[in-house]
C-alpha cells in the first residue's frame, strides 16, 4: 500500500480490539510524525489513545512500587496481543486545566515561582524571602480576600421582599422559604412576629434578622432546637452553603445573590500591601504579572543584577517558549480556569519543548481546534522542533492544515462504529491525496463560495467593551447563518458573550460545555426516548414501567443494570468484565420475558439508531428524536452505548440534536466541526442550511474556512489576540473579505481557495 521505509524503527502494534477496533495491527514509524485521519467514531482515538498511550503509561506506572501505584492515575489493560517498541508516552489532551481559583498561567507554568525567587534575591526594599511573595501562603496573601483577589458580597436586595413577612416567605433563597427546617430557626426563635412585613421592621430587627452573628439565645421561641445556635441570614449563608458542596445545587439561586468584586484591601493583587512596596526597575511583582508576556520579557532584559541573571535566563527561556507558539497576549495573572482547551494544549507543548528528555512519543488530540489557520502555522513549527530534538509525535486530527505536517498518515473507517475500526490507507500525505479512500476523495474536492442569502433583519450591538473589545460597535445579522471568526484570543466569544445580552428573543446556547458522563448514561437516556420505549413495553405486557429500567425493578441483580462487573485491585487497575448473569443485556430475567413486537427491552437498545428508527417510525415521540440523531450524523450508534465511549465530535453532535426542531430561534454555536471529519462537516453545514430555511438564527464562533465559507454573513475579530485584538476587522459577506488587508481570515481564505 505504501512506499515508505522506517529508517529509524517503528512501534509495532499487534491484533488489537480495543472499543470498535477489528483485529488492528500496524507499523507506526519513530522520530516522524504520523496524522491518523478518518471518520469521528472511526476507531483513532482507540488505537492512538486507548492501546497505544494506555499501554505505555501502564507500563510507566509498573515501574513504581505497589505503594506508589496506588496514588497513581490508573490506565486498563488494553485490549491488544502487544506492543513491541513502545518510548514513553506523554498525552497531550484538548482538556481545560481545571476550575482552581487560585491558579493562574503563571503558577501552574512555575514561572510565578521563578518570580518570586527573583523579588525576593533582587527587589529593593528587602521583605522576607521568596514565601512572602506567595498568594497561597499566609506570609504573602492579603487577609481579606485569603490570596484569591475578589471577594464575594451578598445582595441583600435579592435576597428579601420586604413587602412580605416570614410566613409569606420574605427570605427568597430557595432554601429558606416557608416551612423548610432553615426558616424554622427564624419563625420560632421567638425573636420576630412571624406576620410582620419586613419594610415595618426596626433598624434592630432587621440587623438581628439579616446580621447577627453566630449565638446561644437565652429564650428561646417554641419548637427552637435545644442545643441550635441562632444566625443572621446572611453569615448563615456565607458558612453553610457559599463554598460547600451544597452550592452546587443551588447554582443559579447563588448567582443571583452573590455579587463579586475586586478585594477592596488588595485591589485584586492578592498580596499583602507590605509585598506591593518591594520594586525591581520601579515595578512591583503584581504589575509583572498583570502585563502580557511579551511585556514580560521586555521587564526582564532591563535587569542587570548580577544575582538575577540565572533567574532571568531561566524566565526568559519559559516565557518565550508561550510567545513562539502564539500565547503572548496572555498575562501571568490569567486564571487557568479561563483558558480554552487550545490555549491550554498549547501551553503544555510550549512546557514540553524545553525539556531536555528525547526519546519520548508525544500524542495529541486535534491541536488545531480553537485554533485560527494563522495560529496552526504557529503550532505545526512547534511540533516540527520537538521531533527534530529526538521525539515521536502522534497526531489525531480532522483538519486537513495538519496534515501538510505528516511524515505518515494512517487513516482509520471505512466508516463508523461498528463499521469502523480497519486502517484503510497507510502511507504519505502526497499518497493519501491519490488515494481512493474517503479522505483521498474528500480532500480532492474543489474548494467553492456558498450560496449566500439576503440580510433580512440584524441586532445592533454599540460600544461593546468586554474583556479585550475597544468600543466595539457591529450589526448582527438574523434570519441567516453568521460566522464569527479571528485568532484565537482575539475577542470571538467576548462579542457573542455580549450579543447573548442584548437578545430579547430565547436562544439555545451550545457552547463546548461537556455531556454529565457516566456509564449508564446512553443515547436512549440522553434524548429521553427510554422512558417513552419503557411505556411501550409496560403498556404492551400489562406490567409497571419500573420493570424495564436498568435502574429499577429490571436490573440484573449481579451488575445492578450496569451490563459489567467492576473489581477493585487496590493498587492494580479494576477488572472491567461483561456480567456473566445477563451477558452484559443490563435487565434480569424476568424483563426480558417480556416483549414487543417479538423484541425483548434489551434487543432493542442493542439496535442501531438507524434501525430503531424504522423500529418505532409510528411512535412519533420516539421517531423524532432519533430522526435528529441520525440528521447529525449518529445513525450508527447503539441505543444502549455508554456515552462514555463516544468521541468528543460524538458528543457535539449529540448536544446539538437534542435542540433540533424548534423554530424561530437563535442558535448560538462554539466550534461545532471540532473532531469532525470533512464528511461529517459537509453533513452539517446541510443541517445548517435546513434549520436557517426553517426561519431560525445561527450565530456560529468558527475556524474551519469549509464552514466560513458557506457562511452568509462573516465578523472578523482581530486583528491579534489579547489586548493586541478586540477589534472588527471586517463584517460583510465571506467572498469581500479576501480583498481586506487587515482581515487575517479573509488572507486565510484566499489562500484555501487556491490551495
Amino acid at each position: 500500500m505504501t512506499s515508505y521505509s522506517f529508517p529509524h524503527g517503528a512501534i509495532d502494534v499487534y491484533d488489537a480490539t480495543q472499543n470498535n477496533l477489528k483485529h488492528v495491527s500496524l507499523r507506526v514509524p519513530k522520530y516522524a510524525t504520523t496524522v491518523f485521519v478518518g471518520l469521528s467514531g472511526s476507531g483513532k482515538s482507540s488505537l492512538v489513545f486507548d492501546t497505544i498511550a494506555a499501554a505505555s503509561r501502564r507500563e510507566l506506572n509498573e515501574t513504581f512500587p505497589s505503594f506508589t501505584q496506588q496514588y497513581l492515575p490508573k490506565y486498563g489493560q488494553p485490549h491488544v496481543g502487544h506492543i513491541e517498541h513502545l518510548p514513553v508516552a506523554i498525552v497531550i489532551a484538548q482538556q481545560r486545566l481545571g476550575k482552581n481559583a487560585r491558579s493562574t498561567l503563571a503558577t501552574y507554568t512555575g514561572i510565578y515561582s521563578l518570580l518570586r525567587l527573583l523579588f525576593s534575591r533582587v527587589g529593593e526594599p528587602f521583605i522576607g524571602y521568596s514565601d512572602s511573595f506567595s498568594f497561597n501562603l499566609p506570609q504573602g496573601m492579603c487577609p481579606t480576600c485569603q490570596g484569591l483577589g475578589y471577594v464575594d458580597d451578598i445582595d441583600e436586595q435579592q435576597l428579601i421582599d420586604p413587602e412580605k413577612s416570614l410566613n409569606e416567605g420574605a427570605i427568597t433563597f430557595v432554601s429558606f422559604a416557608p416551612d423548610t427546617w432553615r426558616w424554622r430557626r427564624y419563625a420560632t426563635s421567638g425573636l420576630f412576629d412571624n406576620g410582620k412585613p419586613i419594610k415595618d421592621y426596626s433598624a434592630a430587627e432587621y440587623d438581628l434578622l439579616m446580621h447577627a452573628p453566630q449565638q446561644k439565645l437565652a429564650h428561646p421561641g417554641e419548637g427552637f432546637p435545644r442545643t441550635a445556635l441562632y444566625e443572621g441570614v446572611v453569615p448563615r449563608i456565607k458558612r453553610s452553603i457559599i463554598g460547600k458542596k451544597e452550592a452546587e445545587h443551588h447554582r443559579d439561586a447563588i448567582a443571583a445573590i452573590v455579587t463579586r468584586k475586586p478585594c477592596p484591601t488588595c485591589d485584586g493583587t492578592r498580596l499583602k500591601p507590605v509585598v506591593l512596596t518591594n520594586h525591581i526597575n520601579g515595578v512591583n511583582i503584581a504589575q509583572v504579572t498583570a502585563m502580557d508576556l511579551k511585556h514580560v520579557l521586555t521587564f526582564l532584559q532591563a535587569i542587570d543584577a548580577p544575582l538575577a541573571q540565572d533567574i532571568v535566563r531561566e524566565l526568559t527561556t519559559k516565557i518565550q517558549s508561550l510567545v513562539d507558539i502564539g500565547l503572548g497576549y496572555l498575562t501571568l495573572d490569567r486564571g487557568t480556569s479561563s483558558l480554552s482547551g487550545g490555549e491550554a494544549q498549547r501551553i503544555k507543548i510550549a512546557k514540553y519543548l524545553t525539556s531536555a528528555l528525547v526519546d519520548m512519543v508525544y500524542i495529541l488530540d486535534e491541536p488545531s481546534v480553537g485554533l485560527h489557520p494563522h495560529d496552526i502555522q504557529l503550532i505545526k513549527q512547534a511540533l516540527t522542533k520537538l521531533k527534530d530534538k529526538g521525539n515521536t509525535i502522534l497526531i489525531v486530527e480532522h483538519n486537513p492544515a495538519m496534515f501538510t505536517l505528516a511524515d505518515y498518515v494512517v487513516e482509520m473507517g471505512p466508516a463508523a462504529g461498528r463499521t469502523g475500526g480497519n486502517v484503510t490507507f497507510t502511507g504519505t500525505y502526497d499518497e493519501l491525496l491519490a488515494s481512493d479512500t474517503l479522505t483521498g476523495r474528500w480532500l480532492r474536492q474543489p474548494h467553492k463560495w456558498g450560496q449566500e442569502r439576503p440580510v433580512q433583519a440584524h441586532l445592533a450591538l454599540h460600544h461593546i467593551n468586554e474583556n479585550n473589545l475597544h468600543d466595539v460597535s457591529v450589526d448582527v445579522p438574523l434570519g441567516v447563518m453568521t460566522v464569527v471568526s479571528g485568532v484565537a484570543g482575539s475577542g470571538k466569544s467576548s462579542l457573542v458573550t455580549a450579543l447573548k445580552r442584548q437578545l430579547k428573543t430565547a436562544y439555545i446556547d451550545l457552547a463546548q460545555t461537556p455531556v454529565g458522563l457516566n456509564i449508564r448514561s446512553t443515547p436512549a437516556t440522553y434524548l429521553g426516548v427510554l422512558d417513552q420505549i419503557r411505556q411501550l413495553f409496560a403498556k404492551a405486557n400489562g406490567v409497571a414501567t419500573s420493570w424495564f429500567s436498568y435502574n429499577g425493578k429490571g436490573a440484573c441483580p449481579r451488575c445492578k443494570g450496569k451490563g459489567v462487573t467492576i473489581t477493585n485491585m487496590a493498587f492494580m487497575d479494576p477488572v472491567v468484565q461483561t456480567c456473566e448473569l445477563c451477558h452484559g443485556q443490563r435487565y434480569n430475567e424476568t424483563a426480558l420475558s417480556y416483549a414487543y413486537q417479538g423484541k425483548t427491552i434489551a434487543d432493542v437498545l442493542q439496535m442501531s439508531v438507524t434501525a430503531a428508527l424504522a423500529f418505532f417510525a409510528t411512535m412519533d415521540k420516539v421517531a423524532q428524536p432519533l430522526k435528529n440523531l441520525d440528521r447529525v450524523g449518529l445513525g450508527y450508534l447503539t441505543l444502549a452505548q455508554p456515552l462514555t465511549t463516544l468521541s468528543g465530535g460524538e458528543l457535539q453532535r449529540l448536544k446539538l440534536a437534542v435542540e433540533l426542531g424548534k423554530q424561530g430561534t437563535v442558535y448560538l454555536l462554539d466550534e461545532p466541526t471540532a473532531g469532525l471529519h470533512l464528511q461529517d462537516t459537509q453533513r452539517l453545514l446541510k443541517l445548517f442550511d435546513a434549520l436557517v430555511a426553517a426561519g431560525n438564527s445561527l450565530i456560529i464562533i468558527e475556524h474551519n474556512l469549509a464552514v466560513i465559507s458557506q457562511a452568509d454573513w462573516l465578523i472578523d475579530v482581530g486583528p491579534d489576540a489579547g489586548q493586541y485584538g478586540g477589534r472588527i476587522q471586517y463584517s460583510g459577506t465571506p467572498r469581500a473579505a479576501v480583498d481586506v488587508p487587515t482581515s487575517r481570515t479573509g488572507a486565510a481564505l484566499k489562500a484555501w481557495l487556491t490551495a
